[in-house]
């Protein structure tokens, strides 16, 4: 695909959103009003309405490979190369990034459990 500066080899999940308050404010609110036309279903099944699900943080804070995440503008800025769909989920490794989990996959996550299992077959091999 592209090749990223260097960042130590693991998962880079990126939202379909921008980053900032005024963004994440509208977000939640989206969320609330208008669930079914919210553009990021990884925001969607990872935050309440303000916070990070505890069976999310859990999983990835016992992951064995660094994670990072980051909003459209924030990849658009540090890796200007690559370009997919969002929200995704791509695999570094040795200078490279793949992706692993596409948005098509990502969008029909239904909830947290699904979106595990998900990163657990398609980026870890388990």
């Amino acid at each position: 695909m592209s090749s990223p500066p260097s960042e130590p080899t693991g998962l880079l999940f990126v939202y379909n959103a921008d980053s900032g308050l005024f963004n994440v404010v509208a977000d939640a609110a989206h969320k609330v009003l208008s669930p079914a036309t919210y553009a990021c279903n990884l925001c969607k099944v990872t935050y309440g309405w303000l916070t990070e699900r505890r069976a999310w943080r859990d999983f990835i804070a016992g992951l064995d490979v660094p994670c990072t995440f980051l909003h459209r503008d924030e990849l658009r800025r540090r890796y200007p190369g690559i370009n997919v769909a969002l929200p995704a989920v791509l695999r570094v490794t040795d200078g490279s990034a793949d992706v692993c989990i596409d948005a098509d996959s990502l969008n029909r996550c239904e909830d947290t459990d699904a979106l595990i299992a998900l990163v657990r077959s398609r980026c870890l091999g388990a």
